[in-house]
């Protein structure tokens, strides 16, 4: 088929969105299909350009753009799935987050709070209409079915170089592999590390536009001999990182998947989360393939010392963690025969 494939690109921020569009457009153009990509500029300000945007894809046919034929046009995000074409499929990823669960009326900008039902009603005629809709995780199923009245229903992928990821003999630290950024909630880690008796390490990975203040706090708290931020690593040291670690934190608030968590199962890590995390808690269960615990540092730290307590039953928790993530049989080619279908 010829496939045109639709996402949203803010320029020079790059990340898990820009790494599934292209995992997806490789998965599609191995499995022989013609694949062009249309990447929509994206600002998440001023609120006009996005009104603007959201006008320029309802008003966008295309069923045979310049006279070329499209087969399937394949949308990944906001505002793309607004585009016309009678055999439009859409994988969303997310919603414009800012107006949905991450809207808060007391400190919304008076822009943003009249965006709010604009995009609401954009999405709930886009969303209706189309071919087929899928969501990345179960957790964005039920933002679009609570929000917007229309059911998708969820299409699990793997994580990149998941493959790659083994299980050594862990090195006594704790792993949160992450963007630096408040959503993520590396500080809830940072916080829990003053609670905890045992001399676990804590290794936290990535950059973003907190790392600043991450490490500001580890400094005043004087935690420099146990936590670190590891900044940006290379695929091989993402491998060692994940195969030596005695488990995985991931904390984030309300995350749309998260990547971190599979990585962590394919890895036979145990995964330690939050109540309020969203996607992680679609993979984790409690006592069997890591802890869910409520978003408190005192509450993060207990977990931490439970895996150091008893390193025989975090190896366990791992392998069953690999075993559950090998059993949901995900791949590439799944994902393009469900979409093509």
């Amino acid at each position: 088929m010829r496939i045109l494939l639709t996402s949203s690109q803010a320029p020079f921020l790059h990340g898990g969105a820009e790494l599934h569009g292209d995992h997806l457009e490789a998965a599609l153009l191995r499995a022989g299909h013609a694949v062009e990509r249309l990447r929509l500029p994206f600002k998440f300000s001023p609120e006009s350009d996005i009104e603007r945007l959201m006008a320029f894809c309802e008003g966008y046919e295309l069923a045979a753009p310049n006279g070329q034929s499209v087969d399937r046009v394949i949308s990944l995000q906001f505002p793309g799935y607004g585009m016309a074409h009678p055999r439009h499929v859409a994988w969303v990823l997310h919603q414009h987050r800012a107006v949905y669960e991450l809207f808060d009326a007391a400190q919304a900008s008076p822009a943003l709070a009249r965006l709010r039902p604009q995009v609401q009603a954009f999405d709930g005629r886009a969303l209706g209409r189309l071919h087929r809709l899928f969501a990345n995780s179960r957790r964005v199923a039920q933002r679009m079915q609570q929000c917007n009245g229309v059911a998708a229903t969820p299409l699990y992928h793997p994580p990149p170089g998941a493959d790659a990821l083994r299980c050594g003999d862990e090195w006594g630290y704790v792993f949160f592999p992450s963007r630096l950024e408040s959503l993520k909630r590396q500080d809830l880690l940072i916080e829990a590390a003053r609670h905890l008796r045992c001399p676990v390490k804590v290794l936290i990975g990535g950059t973003g536009g907190q790392q600043a203040r991450y490490a500001a706090l580890i400094e005043r708290h004087g935690l420099q001999e146990r936590v670190r931020l590891i900044g940006a690593f290379s695929e091989a040291e993402r491998v060692a990182l994940y195969a030596h670690a005695l488990g995985v934190v991931f904390v984030p608030f309300d995350e749309d998947l998260g990547y971190i968590t599979l990585e962590a199962m394919y890895a036979a890590k145990p995964v330690i989360t939050c109540s309020d995390s969203g996607g992680p808690l679609e993979f984790v269960v409690p006592g069997e393939t890591g802890w869910v615990v409520a978003p408190e540092p005192e509450a993060l730290a207990e977990a931490i010392e439970r895996l150091w307590a008893d390193k025989a039953a975090a190896r366990a928790m791992g392998a069953a963690g690999r075993a559950r993530v090998e059993a949901l049989g995900l791949s590439w080619d799944r994902v393009v025969d469900v979409l093509c279908r």
